[in-house]
Parts: C-alpha cells; sequence; structure tokens
C-alpha cells in the first residue's frame, strides 16, 4: 500500500554557505538509505532556514516481501559417514533450523547444504526513525555543534521533528528529541507549535502561518518582487546568483526593501561599497544609468504591515560601515603604498618576508619579459623593465592599508586605487588590480601582456617556493591553493598564446628554489593539463608522451587530435594504426630509421613509402591537416599488411621493412603517440 509520507526536521537558524554545499548531495543521501532498505520511491526536498522537510506523495507503507537464499558447505565435508559434522551444524544454526531441515543443491558443480526462506518485509514506520537518524549523521556540513547534555552533533540543534505516513503519526527518538505531529510558524506570528491531523495537512497550514516552504517559490518571489522595484525607481539591481541562493537559504516569507545611504559615501570606490554591502550585510547593490547609486536592496525575513523600521535599521548599519571604510580610504590614502613594510611580515615559515616574494617575483618577472618582450607595442624594454619591478614591489604594499586590513577581499583592488591616486604608470596600476587574475573558473585573466607577467610571476613563485619547502597538495586537499595557481598560470598563457615550454621554465627559474623537485613540479603542471582540457584523456597523454612540454602547442595538438579520434569512423581507423604500434614497439624509434628503397621486393611497400614520405615532406598549415593526412595512409598501410611479409628470414629485408612502418609510427609521435591512444 501507498501512503504519504511527510518528515520535518525542525532547526536553530541554518547557515547559509555550509548548507548549500552539501545541498547537491542530500537528495542522493536519501536515495541511498531508501534503496537500502528496499523503499525508493519519488520525492522532494524541501527547506527553509529552520526546517528540512522530506515529502513522499506515496511512499510503500512495508518493504516488499523477500526469500533469501543460504548455501553452506560441500556435502563431502558436511557429513561424514552419514553423519552431520560441525559445518552442517554450524550451518543449520546459521539459518536458524533444525539440522533435518537442511537442503541441498547444486553449486559450481558439487553438491553443497542449501537453505531458502521468505522473509516478509518490515513496516515503513518501524524503520523511519532509524532512516532518518542514518540520513541526518550522513550530511556533512563542515563543523557541526552539540547542544544540551546530548553527545552526538549536528550543524545546528535540532529542536522538533515530525513525521506522519497518511495520518498515521510516526515515533521515535533522535537526537534526544521525539517525533510528533506539529510544526512552528514563522517567527514573526508565534512561538506556539501548530498541529496538523494527516501529512497533506502540513502543508496548508504552514503556508497559513506565514512560511513559503518551496524554494523555487521563494527565489521566485524575490525576483519578482526586484523587478517591480526596477520598474518603480527606475533602477538596475545587480544580481548575484550566490547571493540570491543565500538569501532563499535565510528566509521563509521574503521582503525585498530599497535602502538609501548618503551621496558623500559615492566617494569610495564602488568595489568598497560593493564588499560592504555584499560580503558583509547581503545587500544587493543598484545602478542607475549603469552607474553605481546610493540605493541598496535588502530582503527582509519579517513579517509586519510597517517595514519603514527595518529599512532605518538597514541604512543605519551600512551607514557606519561606509563611515568606517571613508576613513580608512582617506588614511591611506595620505599614507600611501610603501613595500619597505613588507620586510616585517612574513609570507611562510622557510620562504621570508613577503618583501622577499616580492623579490623573487621580480625575477621571474624579468625571466618573462626577456621570452615575450617580441609581444610589447614599444621598443624601450629598459623603461618595461622598471614599471614591471615598480609593479611587482608594489603589489602586495596594500596589505599594509588599514582597508585591507578590513576587507581582506579588496587586496589589489585596493592597491589599484592607492597607486592611480600616487600618479603611478597605467600599466603598474592596472597590474596591481588584476595581479590575482584568473581566480576562478569563471574568472577573467589580466588583459594585458604587462599585467599577465605580473600576475604569471605571482603565481610561479607561489608554487615554486611551496615546492621548495615540500608544502605539496596531497589527494582532495590543497590548502595553499597551488592547484588554482597552476590552473591560472595555464589559462593566462592559453589565452594570451604564450611560449610556455613547462620544463624549461621550471628548470630556468629553480635557481631561486634549492629544494625543489623540479620533477614533481613538471608532473604537477601536466596533472593540471589533464583537468584543463574537455577531450579524450588518452589523446592528452598520448601528446604528452611525444614529449611536448610547450603549453600552446600541446593544446593546439590536443584540439587537433581529439577531433579525429571523436569522429564516428575514428575506431576502424585506428584498428590499422594500433597494429602499426604493436609491429615496432621494439624498436628504438629515437635512433635514425634507415629505410632502403633497392631492399623493396613488393609494390605494396614501394607505394607505401613514396605516400609516406608525399606526406612527409609537405608543410602543413596546422596539425589538424598534417594528422588527416598521416591517417590517410590506413589503405596503403592495410595493402603492406596484407600483401607483404615482415619477419621475412632475410634479416636485411626484414629490417628494411619494420624500418619503414617505424618511420611513419616516429612520423606520427612528432604530434602524438599512437599507442596510448584508447578509443
Amino acid at each position: 500500500m501507498l501512503k504519504p509520507l511527510l518528515i520535518e526536521v525542525g532547526v536553530e537558524e541554518l547557515p547559509a554557505i555550509p548548507f548549500l554545499k552539501e545541498l547537491p548531495n542530500i537528495d542522493r543521501k536519501w536515495s541511498e538509505i531508501l534503496q537500502r532498505n528496499h523503499l525508493l520511491c519519488e520525492f522532494n526536498f524541501y527547506y527553509t532556514p529552520r526546517r528540512l522537510v522530506l515529502w513522499h506523495r506515496e511512499f510503500p507503507t512495508k518493504q516488499p516481501d523477500s526469500t533469501e537464499e543460504f548455501f553452506g558447505a560441500p556435502l563431502s565435508i558436511a557429513y561424514k559417514d552419514k553423519k552431520p559434522t560441525q559445518a552442517a551444524f554450524s550451518f543449520a544454526k546459521k539459518c536458524n533450523i533444525g539440522i533435518e531441515e537442511l537442503q541441498t543443491t547444486i553449486k559450481n558443480g558439487k553438491e553443497v547444504l542449501y537453505y531458502k526462506k521468505s522473509v516478509n518485509g518490515k513496516k515503513s514506520n518501524k524503520l523511519i526513525g532509524d532512516m532518518l537518524h542514518l540520513f541526518l549523521k550522513s550530511l556533512n556540513f563542515g563543523k557541526s555543534m552539540r547542544w544540551g547534555s546530548f553527545e552526538e552533533s549536528f550543524i545546528r540543534p535540532i529542536r522538533w521533528i515530525a513525521v506522519m505516513i497518511g495520518d498515521e503519526k510516526v515515533s521515535f527518538n533522535i537526537y534526544g528529541v521525539s517525533s510528533n505531529t506539529f510544526s512552528y510558524p514563522h517567527r514573526s506570528l508565534s512561538y506556539e507549535p501548530f498541529s496538523f491531523d494527516f501529512a497533506g495537512g502540513y502543508f496548508c497550514k504552514l503556508d497559513k502561518n506565514g512560511v513559503v516552504l518551496y524554494q523555487d517559490e521563494r527565489k521566485k518571489s524575490i525576483l519578482e518582487q526586484f523587478n517591480k522595484l526596477e520598474n518603480e525607481n527606475n533602477i538596475q539591481i545587480e544580481i548575484d546568483n550566490g547571493l540570491l541562493d543565500e538569501i532563499v537559504t535565510i528566509t521563509e516569507n521574503p521582503t525585498a526593501l530599497l535602502g538609501k545611504f548618503d551621496e558623500d559615501f559615492l566617494k569610495l570606490p564602488s568595489e568598497v561599497i560593493i564588499t560592504s554591502m555584499k560580503e558583509h550585510q547581503r545587500y544587493f547593490p543598484v545602478f542607475k544609468d549603469n552607474t553605481l547609486s546610493n540605493y541598496f536592496v535588502v530582503v527582509s525575513n519579517a513579517i509586519t504591515n510597517d517595514f519603514s523600521l527595518i529599512v532605518k535599521g538597514n541604512e543605519k548599519v551600512l551607514r557606519a560601515r561606509l563611515s568606517d571604510a571613508l576613513f580608512f580610504y582617506g588614511n591611506d590614502l595620505k599614507n600611501k603604498l610603501s613595500y619597505e613594510g613588507l620586510k616585517d611580515v612574513v609570507f611562510m615559515q622557510g620562504l621570508g618576508s613577503i618583501y622577499d616574494k616580492e623579490i623573487r617575483e621580480s625575477y621571474i618577472a624579468q625571466y618573462l619579459l626577456s621570452k615575450y618582450k617580441m609581444r610589447f607595442s614599444s621598443t624601450d624594454i629598459e623603461k618595461i623593465k622598471k614599471l614591471l619591478t615598480r609593479a611587482i614591489m608594489l603589489s602586495k604594499a596594500d596589505l599594509l592599508s588599514e582597508m585591507v586590513y578590513e576587507f581582506t577581499e579588496l587586496q589589489g583592488v585596493m592597491g589599484y586605487y592607492y597607486a592611480k591616486a600616487m600618479g603611478e604608470n597605467e600599466e603598474v596600476y592596472t597590474a596591481l588590480k588584476e595581479q590575482y587574475l584568473p581566480n576562478s573558473e569563471t574568472s577573467p585573466v589580466p588583459k594585458s601582456i604587462f599585467s599577465s607577467i605580473v600576475a604569471l610571476s605571482y603565481k610561479l613563485d607561489t608554487i615554486f617556493a611551496l615546492y621548495n619547502i615540500g608544502k605539496i597538495p596531497t589527494g582532495n586537499k590543497d590548502p595553499f591553493g597551488l592547484r588554482r595557481a597552476a590552473n591560472g598560470v595555464l589559462k593566462i598563457i592559453l589565452d594570451k598564446n604564450l611560449e610556455f615550454d613547462i620544463l624549461q621554465i621550471i628548470n630556468d627559474l629553480s635557481t631561486n628554489y634549492p629544494n625543489i623537485n623540479k620533477k614533481a613540479v613538471e608532473e604537477f603542471f601536466l596533472e593540471r593539463l589533464y583537468q584543463f582540457f574537455e577531450a579524450n584523456p588518452s589523446v592528452l597523454k598520448s601528446v604528452l608522451q611525444s614529449g611536448e612540454r610547450n603549453v600552446c602547442i600541446i593544446s593546439q595538438k590536443v584540439i587537433a587530435l581529439d577531433k579525429i579520434v571523436s569522429s564516428s569512423d575514428f575506431k576502424e581507423v585506428f584498428t590499422t594504426f594500433k597494429r602499426v604500434s604493436n609491429i615496432v614497439k621494439d624498436i628504438d624509434t629515437d635512433k635514425q630509421l634507415v629505410v632502403d628503397e633497392e631492399l623493396f621486393e613488393k609494390n605494396e611497400e614501394k607505394e607505401l613509402y613514396k605516400k609516406y614520405n608525399s606526406v612527409k615532406n609537405r608543410d602543413f598549415g596546422n596539425f589538424e591537416e598534417r594528422l588527416e593526412n598521416l591517417f590517410s595512409l590506413k589503405s596503403d598501410i592495410d595493402n603492406f599488411f596484407d600483401n607483404v611479409m615482415v619477419n621475412v628470414d632475410d634479416i636485411n629485408i626484414k629490417t628494411n621493412r619494420k624500418n619503414l612502418i617505424a618511420s611513419i609510427y616516429k612520423t606520427f609521435k612528432e604530434i602524438a603517440d599512437i599507442k596510448e591512444i584508447t578509443v
């Protein structure tokens, strides 16, 4: 029989960010528990800051009946002289039956002890308590807490649990809480519980008590209110989807309100104002005519007929924060940027100060400039050298500012404003703003080559320096963000199409990192490439096996080869070339391969050699064209294999024929090692 099942777990207000990180796993975890208990069926998961709700429209009231089979020892062991042995008695005890009830069957060609019994499914109401307990324990929110004298922990204290199957209460006790058939209204309406008589009735009563249970409805409501505010006030609200998800998580009945702050605060950099709003107060910035305005939007969780006090309260809080910011900003402008104080700021034990780090970055920047100087429109390289040094030495100076001390998210950004106010060169202050880019998967890269060199220098030193002292990422742990730094390096290199031979860069820059394991750093970058390209992993492996370490060339080869490998007819083509790689597996293709046309006896080997030379000696516009022409040798190679015996008695002819096939393989290997490809 199927009946509705409602489970509501009432908690103190959930912290949004830890909850949202675990949210993608919740459906899966409950489904696994249902499946384990043979009760898998469709369900919905809803949440508010005070409740986690599992809703099944049709839930089995009991497990299905089943049968269990038991297999025991072979008959030759279970019985001796027709009398049961200890093995037979143990099996009977395991099956909870008498020795006379034992049966036999054939398994793997042997007659063995056997018993089969019917198992009645358990009633669901006897299982749900343990299932819910297991589910709640499986949720991983990072930190958890204990409350009262109870030993178990959860992200926040659990205050009530309501469970009903149809109109039947399901009784159990977990986390020190007994299940019941009541819930609580929105805090603005009442602190007294309300009861319901059947599972479906919960939703009607919850709605009447001021709680919008469905998260999608809360999100839709917020966006509709935003749209109304925009139309009424001729404004544009900046919608940060991450912030919007947070607001949906921390509200049960959201109301969007328009607040205002003094125009004098617009003297502050827009990033400061927006950070104060979003990161600290969860406000949405408001723009007018594409310019940041002195308005903001706050989403209230209150239910009231007069929101004026709420608006005033939030305006007061924001005014205080912006007043502090304006004070810090004024002081920082007076003090100006200076990197001397960085000598006293430790970067990391064993790596000196941040000033020492900047010296290392300057060395890397000058090295990169020598490689990429042709990419600059200016021919005054000495001037660019000085500007690069200036940019890098100022790059972390804003860490000493009052503003960055208060708003750590603005490091680099504030350096940009302070350097600009000091009259620094535009390349310098722009590089300060872009030095940490890209800092996420969706982040842009620095716009200019100059800023790119500054950003690369920062990231490369961070990677090399931490590897130098053994701070290496392991498994899922990467506390210093080295994988993100390496991804950033690769993203910049590919975006700007810069020559970047991983092995050469590591060798050339290792001077300042005496304890660095160069091979480990190379493997670290190569591992990042596997995460970077959306291609058949074996394609990247085959390209790397060719020995290529120039990132842009690797990219070109991978894209070209993957396009061919992904084609529908490649599998048939590849069979031939897999045979090529098998034949030459014992040949050292790094040495010179001599093919003597005078030793050819068959037309098929003559024709193959002719076609191969035609492809080998032709200039192609790109790797894709070259690969397509090499793969076009398939029919001639097939004819060769069908009509020419390679392993003949004459050692000279045998070697000559192997060298012909090996030469084709070797030419492929200049792009990719085809034996590594799997399709």
